[in-house]
C-alpha cells in the first residue's frame, strides 16, 4: 500500500525549523533519553545544516498532518561529512558534489506503508548531485532501517563516530536516480 501524501519541499530552514523539531521528537522519543537524541541536540544540529549549502527538505502531508520527512545538504570535497570516515576515502568518491541525507523519519502510523520511500524519492527526484550519502546506526529496528537502506540500493562504504556521544555509524553511498 502506498501512502496517500502530499509532499512540501522547503529551502529555507526558517520555513520548516519547528515541524521538522516537531516530527523528530515523535519519530525519535523512545531514544530521546539518550544525549546524542535529545530533541535540544537535534535542533542545533538542525540550524547547522539548514545554513549548509544546497539545503532541502521534504515533508509528507497526510490530509494536512505531517507524518514524515527528510532533509539534507549538499557536500564537496573536504566537507566534515567525508573527514570523518573511520577510513580515508578515495578522491573517486569525495570529490563529486553529493548530497549529503542528514534526517528520515516517518511516525509510526505511516511506517509500512511506503511514505519513507515516497519522501526520500522525492527529494532525490529534483537534486543535481549524482549521488547521496547517509550515516545508519547499523543497530536501528535491530538492524531493519540498514537492511531498509539497502533495499533502496545503498551500499556500506566506511564507518563513522559523527561525535563522542553517536552510537558507531555506516555510511553508505548510491546513486540518485
Amino acid at each position: 500500500m502506498t501512502a496517500p501524501l502530499e509532499l512540501h519541499h522547503y529551502q529555507v530552514i526558517s520555513a520548516v525549523r519547528q515541524t521538522l523539531i516537531d516530527l523528530y521528537a515523535d519519530v525519535r522519543a523512545p531514544l530521546l533519553h539518550l544525549p546524542n537524541y535529545a530533541v535540544s541536540t537535534f535542533a542545533e544540529r538542525l540550524g547547522r545544516h539548514g545554513t549548509e549549502p544546497g539545503f532541502e527538505a521534504v515533508v509528507g502531508y497526510d490530509q494536512g498532518h505531517a507524518v514524515g520527512y527528510v532533509y539534507g545538504n549538499t557536500i564537496r570535497f573536504g566537507d566534515r561529512w567525508w573527514t570523518r570516515m573511520a577510513r580515508p576515502l578515495g578522491e573517486e568518491i569525495t570529490a563529486e558534489p553529493t548530497l549529503a541525507l542528514k534526517e528520515l523519519g516517518v511516525r509510526i502510523p505511516w511506517r509500512g506503508t511506503g511514505a519513507a520511500r515516497r519522501i526520500h524519492d522525492e527529494l532525490l527526484a529534483g537534486r543535481a548531485e549524482r549521488r547521496v550519502t547517509l550515516m545508519v546506526n547499523p543497530a536501528a529496528g535491530d538492524g531493519k532501517v540498514l537492511a531498509l537502506y539497502q533495499s533502496w540500493g545503498y551500499e556500506a562504504v566506511n564507518e563513522v563516530r559523527p561525535s563522542p556521544e553517536a552510537p558507531p555509524l555506516v555510511a553508505m553511498l548510491r546513486d540518485c536516480r
